[in-house]
């Protein structure tokens, strides 16, 4: 994390630590007093490992509080998830926390959690549609995507005028049923669009659209498939010169169709290529001067804010939030707290990642 970050949380972590203390002795939720409370998790898969340290981490970080907690994956099927939490909620639990599959799908079950007290916080994705979700904890979504855009506008050379362009870029975003694409669209855009404007970049697929480019559950088969359509349609001369990749899943796809069209050989370099979340193949793929960037989010950090989020609403307390304004979610504005990510490619993944533990340097050997 960078130092602002960091500072940030430390501040608001001892403001929630000071509420804690106030509170404690209180007994509120569904299964009675909090020391001993049960906390559902519900998170999407494990097909990615940052899911399953999540789960980890949350599990961690509630023993602290001295709650269990009942952990179940979905298998990044919506259905599976809406049972899920019916489950834990028929089980008494005293507080959800949901990473959603599809932020649409949850509106029913968590009407029936609204009417057993069960609070609810979603974690790093938010849910749609419904009234019935009390809190959101993520990252700053849109400096995601400016992180990415600005990486390969900086790289590239159009930003502090060393290059003019034209350069070709190809664009992708992750799924559309995930909330936080359009977030990270709109902070890449908000970067891009005017180079694309003014013809310094140019998508010579034509797709610029978000409907255009979302990739179902960030499938990374889904992303190689259409790089490679991509590439056959449009680069039977010339080349691509950067990639806006949202997920590092994606990204390793990306490269797999790039590969198969011989960038990466002799007098074809693989073009810049973003991702997001900084996982283990992700980085050493940036390692081997592969992939370029990736967005680092401490999910460790994300785990601890949400724990003590949980803390406080399980203590029917009021936990400590830093937006109050940008997550509407079609019923109503939830408050949030966010963290800011990180943007990391060779230069200091291992500052950012290996000193800080979040990465042990003898996973990327």
């Amino acid at each position: 994390m960078t130092i602002r970050a960091r500072t940030t949380v430390a501040a608001a972590l001892s403001a929630l630590v000071s509420l804690s203390l106030a509170s404690c002795g209180t007994s509120t939720g569904a299964g009675g007093g909090a020391k001993g409370a049960t906390v559902g998790l519900a998170m999407p898969t494990k097909v990615s490992q940052r899911w399953i340290d999540d789960g980890n981490n949350m599990v961690d970080e509630l023993k602290q509080f001295g709650f269990g907690a009942t952990l179940k994956y979905a298998d990044n099927k919506p259905e599976t998830q809406v049972a899920q939490v019916e489950e834990m909620i028929d089980e008494g639990v005293d507080a959800l926390v949901i990473a959603a599959v599809d932020g649409h799908s949850l509106t029913g079950v968590l009407k029936k959690a609204a009417g057993a007290h069960i609070p609810v916080i979603a974690y790093d994705r938010l849910i749609l549609g419904t009234p019935h979700v009390d809190y959101y904890t993520s990252f700053d979504n849109e400096m995601v995507g400016a992180l990415q855009a600005n990486y390969l506008a900086e790289e590239i050379g159009l930003i502090n005028g060393t290059e003019q362009g034209p350069f070709t870029v190809e664009l992708f975003a992750g799924s559309a049923d995930d909330n936080n694409t359009r977030y990270f669209w709109k902070g890449a855009m908000d970067v891009l669009r005017p180079h694309i404007q003014n013809k310094e970049l140019v998508v010579r697929s034509g797709q610029t659209a978000l409907d255009d480019v979302t990739t179902l559950r960030w499938d990374g088969d889904a992303a190689e498939r259409r790089m490679d359509d991509i590439l056959d349609e449009h680069y039977s001369t010339g080349r691509v010169d950067a990639v806006l990749s949202p997920y590092d899943g994606m990204s390793l796809g990306i490269i797999k169709a790039l590969k198969a069209h011989g960038y990466g050989g002799d007098g074809k370099p693989l073009p810049l290529i973003t991702g997001q979340d900084a996982e283990v193949p992700s980085v050493r793929s940036i390692i081997a001067g592969e992939q370029t960037q990736t967005v680092y989010k401490d999910t460790r950090q994300l785990a601890l804010v949400t724990s003590y989020m949980v803390n406080a609403v399980i203590r029917d307390k009021k936990p400590v939030t830093n937006d109050g304004t940008t997550y509407d979610n079609g019923e109503k504005v939830v408050p949030a707290y966010l963290l800011d990510p990180v943007s990391v490619d060779r230069s200091n993944y291992r500052e950012e990642l290996v000193d800080s533990g979040y990465i042990d340097q003898s996973d990327l050997d």
